[in-house]
This record gives C-alpha cells, structure tokens and sequence, in this order.
C-alpha cells in the first residue's frame, strides 16, 4: 500500500533580526561616518525647513549619526534631543554642537525601541538613518508612538533607483544580504511610505529631492567610503582580494555613470525621498 503525505508550502525561515542588527551596528561603528555624514548637512537643513520647525518644540533626531538634522534643529532654537546606537558618532555630533554653542541632549537609543513616552515630542526626524533598521515597520511605529497628535515626522531616505540605492544593489550583486531582510531604499518609495505611516497620520507629503556628491574623483570618493563608510569596509573586508577588485571597478564605473561633471571631478545627484508625516 502506498502511503500519500500532503505536505503544505514550505516556509522561509524567517531572518534573525537581532544577530543582523548587531552586524549592523557593528558596521556603522566601524570606520569613521562623521567624514561622510558631514557632507550631508544641506539635508539636515533642507529638512527642517520642510517640516517647518519652530522655536521652543520638542525634537528628536532618531538614527542621528553625527548630527545633522539635530544641528539644523538646534539652529533654530529647539529642544533637541539627538539619538543613535553607536555612541562614537554621538560623541561627534556632541563636539559639533558644542562648537557652536548649541544645545541638545545626546543620548543612546536603539529606533526600533525608543526609551521614550507616547507622545513625547512635537517633531521626530531621521535623515538616512531608520531606513537601515532591520526591523522596518517597528521603527516607523517606534517614529510614530512618540510624536504627539498633530506633530510631524520627518524623513529623508535614498530612493532605490538614485545613486546611493544603485550602489547598495551592486554592493549586493558582490556580497548578498541575509535572506528575508528588506532593503533599505524601500523608505524611499512612496508605496512603503504610506503602508508604514499611513494608519498613524491625518497626512503624507512625499517630495523627491537631490543631493549632490561631490569629490575630487571616482577613485576619490571610492578611497573615502572604503575607509569611512562602515557598509562599504565591511563588505570590502567580506571579499577576497579578486571580490574586491571587481567590487571597486563596478563602483568606479557606477560613478562614471552617474557622473555629470564634465572634467575629471565627481559630480553625482542622488536621488531621496523627503517626507512629511503629520500624527493623527
């Protein structure tokens, strides 16, 4: 007799999110990303003026890096709160601060668990820096829970088609990431925008904008991210030295592609996604 056996569909294990967020982190403390994060200041401005911040609110920069958006904020004379968990670039954006005589108060927090209450701010910010969570739609709630009805949450995030979203699909075409993790550049689409904050707001308002890097050359700004760039080391560390060669040409040529100087600089518009949430 033949024994039949049905058998369901078979399921993919589902990703370890801790163990990746600890590789993570450990990504971003590596390096120095307070080189290249500095260069990203015109965002931090750019998006405080967007969502319209005024004096005396409350702000919290979450995923802050060395401080851009917070520097922005405190500028124009918030209460700042500024967070990430890697202290190191905390402590960047603490001298920052303290240069010009700002203030703000720097704490060590993890997005996808904010040690704060409901409703705790008027305004939360993150530039470049929640879409790397891997637990997306946990930190978008996190961004959420704390930002009190009526406040706005404001993000910018590399789309997936723009330059940076480019250069994180080659960097995976060289060394894959996990199973069942989402990528980043998903902040950056309109579509996962409004399913992620879409139930917790009254409004959305989506702008696609540009930042443009610029070096003194392909190979020059190839040098820098390899150094500085925790994602970018730890993927050229990953690979063995004919990996790294090939990582390094695809990069070269992406930047060739992209590249609109017209001399031997490097002149790229990437492209991100500004967004405004206003809390229901």
């Amino acid at each position: 007799m033949t024994t039949v056996i049905e058998c369901g569909p078979v399921l993919a294990a589902s990703p370890d999110l801790k163990a990746i967020k600890a590789k993570q982190q450990s990504a971003w403390s590596s390096g120095d990303y307070a080189v290249v994060g500095t260069t990203l200041q015109i965002v931090g401005e750019q998006l405080a003026e967007a969502m319209d911040l005024r004096a005396g609110e409350r702000v919290l920069d979450i995923a802050a890096g060395n401080g851009n958006a917070t520097l922005a904020a405190a500028r124009r004379w918030c209460e700042v709160t500024s967070t990430d968990y890697v202290e190191a670039l905390l402590a960047r954006g603490q001298k920052r601060a303290e240069a010009e005589g700002l203030r703000v108060v720097f704490q060590t927090a993890d997005a996808e668990d904010l040690p704060f209450a409901d409703a705790s701010f008027d305004a939360v910010m993150s530039t470049f820096g929640a879409m790397f969570s891997p637990d997306q739609s946990r930190s978008a709630d996190e961004m959420v829970r704390v930002c009190r009805s009526g406040g706005r949450v404001g993000l910018a995030n590399w789309t997936p088609d723009g330059f940076i979203g480019q250069m994180f699909k080659t960097i995976g075409k060289h060394l894959p990431p996990p199973s069942g993790v989402k990528s980043p550049a998903l902040w950056g689409t309109r579509e996962w925008t409004e399913k992620a904050f879409g139930p917790g707001s009254s409004s959305i308002a989506v702008q696609r904008r540009n930042f443009v890097f610029r070096y003194r050359s392909a190979q020059h700004f190839l040098d820098t991210f390899r150094e500085y760039y925790g994602p970018m080391l730890k993927a050229f560390e990953a690979l063995a030295g004919v990996g790294r060669k090939a990582l390094a040409r695809d990069i070269v040529d992406l930047v060739g592609h992209f590249n609109k100087s017209g001399d031997d600089t490097m002149v790229v518009s990437s492209e991100y996604l500004e967004v405004i949430v206003t809390r229901r």
